[in-house]
């Protein structure tokens, strides 16, 4: 997909989000704010998975084996593909992969799925007594949702352009 503009972003898929927003109850700020954060404003977007949630088995025909990044505090952890594992401090690794991720037939699956995911997720239960989309957010983060230590910071500022362009669309 190609990369597209906060505004771009906010016209495609705004109508997705607020839907599962509606369904499920987690903003649609939260879902875009995600979903642009982890896809990078849509140009990292492969099988229409604009989360980066991964598949777990990796054989059901419903997945992909996709390059990405992990942070972790050991450098034990096993992937189907290792391509390095960099010391970036003391108990700090940068882990380039090769994982396995879900695909989806199209945007509004994929945020449907999320929600879903979030929902069934016992450790993302605090995050739905917030109706705070900050605060919700917060909490996904909070409870492990990204590996990167900087995670929540930027999501904050992207959640913030986002909503400029919900709240001030051209």
């Amino acid at each position: 997909m190609a990369k597209l503009s906060p505004q771009g972003f906010v016209r495609a898929y705004y109508p997705y989000a607020k839907e599962v927003e509606y369904s499920e109850g987690v903003p649609a700020l939260v879902i875009l704010g995600f979903a642009s954060f982890e896809s990078g404003w849509g140009e990292k977007v492969k099988g229409n998975n604009f989360f980066g949630i991964k598949d777990s088995d990796g054989v059901n025909g419903n997945e992909q084996l996709i390059d990405t990044t992990e942070y972790h505090k050991t450098d034990k952890f096993k992937y189907p593909v290792i391509k390095s594992i960099i010391k970036i401090k003391e108990n700090l690794f940068k882990y380039l992969i090769k994982d396995y991720f879900r695909k989806y037939d199209s945007p509004y699956e994929s945020f449907l799925d999320y929600a879903k995911f979030l929902k069934r997720n016992p450790r993302y239960k605090i995050a739905f007594t917030h109706s705070d989309p900050y605060k919700f957010a917060e909490e996904i983060v909070k409870a492990g949702y990204a590996t990167d230590p900087n995670y929540l910071v930027t999501l904050k500022k992207v959640m913030k352009m986002i909503e400029k362009n919900i709240n001030n669309p051209l």
